[in-house]
């Protein structure tokens, strides 16, 4: 199939995006072709292009946050049909390893694999002229089409629109699942979720349903803090030292039971202030992805472990995205969760460069690039 996508042929040097023709495979064992109708423009794409997430290979077809159509099947596909509706996960499940059988789907094995710039077959599914293509996720949501490993399809009900149930392949599960999840939040909690984009949104509606009492969301944004109030925030503030006064007040100097950070990018020097306004035997859930060549790390570990703190990392919110993606679709027919007021704009594929600036300067909760019917 020739088609176009978004392709980054230079990662790391924040060269932009390049829309281009491109040619697509059709689905071998255990894939599907989706058309999609909507991709969500994510914080870790763009750590393709900032080199955050270093790649040793190119080019890239961006995107791994994607909803549409099964249009055909490969060989040894069960469970899905043509005309089917599905949310493409960004890391796939088999439910067979070790994590999957475990309960921890979001750890499956074949995640391991989605920077290695192939399918799961160690081959090419996507081709540009005479290079090889590697696919974000084993996606590529930057582009109208995908084949797709079933592992990472999760069919939905039809009456879900397919350009907001598009978020629901990353970005919503992440933020949603830290709170409802990884945070091991109880009712009445106190709870500060530091840095409100497309994921730290997500983290406040997950607090809101989880019963939290109090809800401070952290982002030096105005646009940024106004969106959260809207979504369940009971209180929003610019800044840590902001936040750390005003957790004291409302908490009689006791600190937050729950720290959520998911910030576009964890640096070293945000995790001690977050355990500072942590109180003891509170969570701290570190959901941002970290320059992954970062080592220095200033936290006062004396403290930490002297007050029974825990530090949890959290990976897709910890999320199971069999039960969870079709479970998110339910809350959001039940009108308990946002997703309508996620999307800020949206854009035409060539227009992916300017998404992607409106999402650096924080103008966007959730860009979304639309596809044709």
């Amino acid at each position: 199939m020739k088609t176009t996508g978004a392709l980054l042929w230079e990662p790391g040097t924040n060269s932009g995006w390049s829309v281009e023709d491109i040619e697509i495979d059709a689905p071998k064992r255990r894939e599907v072709m989706v058309k999609l109708a909507a991709s969500g423009v994510c914080h870790s794409d763009q750590h393709l292009d900032d080199g955050v997430i270093p790649l040793p290979w190119a080019p890239v077809l961006g995107g791994h946050e994607g909803a549409g159509v099964v249009t055909e099947l490969g060989p040894e596909v069960e469970g899905l049909a043509v005309g089917d509706h599905v949310v493409l996960s960004f890391l796939p499940s088999c439910g067979k390893c070790t994590m999957c059988v475990s309960g921890r789907s979001n750890m499956c094995e074949l995640g391991a694999g989605v920077l290695a710039g192939y399918a799961p077959d160690g081959t090419h599914r996507v081709h540009a002229g005479d290079k090889g293509v590697g696919c974000m996720s084993f996606l590529g949501t930057f582009s109208p089409y995908v084949c797709a490993p079933v592992d990472a399809t999760i069919k939905i009900d039809k009456d879900i629109p397919l350009d907001k149930a598009a978020l629901i392949g990353c970005g919503v599960p992440t933020g949603w699942g830290s709170s409802m999840y990884a945070a091991d939040m109880q009712l009445g909690d106190t709870v500060v979720i530091v840095g409100i984009g497309g994921v730290g949104i997500n983290a406040v509606q997950g607090a809101r349903m989880k019963g939290a009492g109090r809800i401070v969301a952290v982002d030096p944004v105005p646009f940024k803090q106004e969106q959260a109030q809207a979504f369940g925030a009971t209180h929003a503030v610019g800044s840590y030292e902001e936040a750390a006064t005003l957790v004291a007040q409302l908490t009689n100097g006791q600190g937050a039971d729950r720290v959520i950070i998911t910030v576009g990018v964890a640096h070293g020097n945000l995790l001690n202030p977050a355990q500072e306004m942590t109180r003891r035997g509170g969570v701290i859930v570190l959901t941002s992805a970290a320059p992954i060549l970062q080592r220095d790390v200033e936290f006062d570990l004396f403290t930490f472990a002297m007050s029974g703190k825990r530090l949890q990392g959290s990976l897709y919110g910890t999320t199971n995205s069999r039960n969870d993606v079709p479970l998110l679709c339910e809350l959001y027919r039940s009108g308990q969760l946002m997703l309508d007021e996620l999307v800020t704009r949206t854009y035409a594929l060539d227009d992916i460069n300017q998404a992607f600036a409106d999402m650096q300067e924080g103008r966007n909760l959730r860009g979304v690039i639309m596809y044709d019917d």
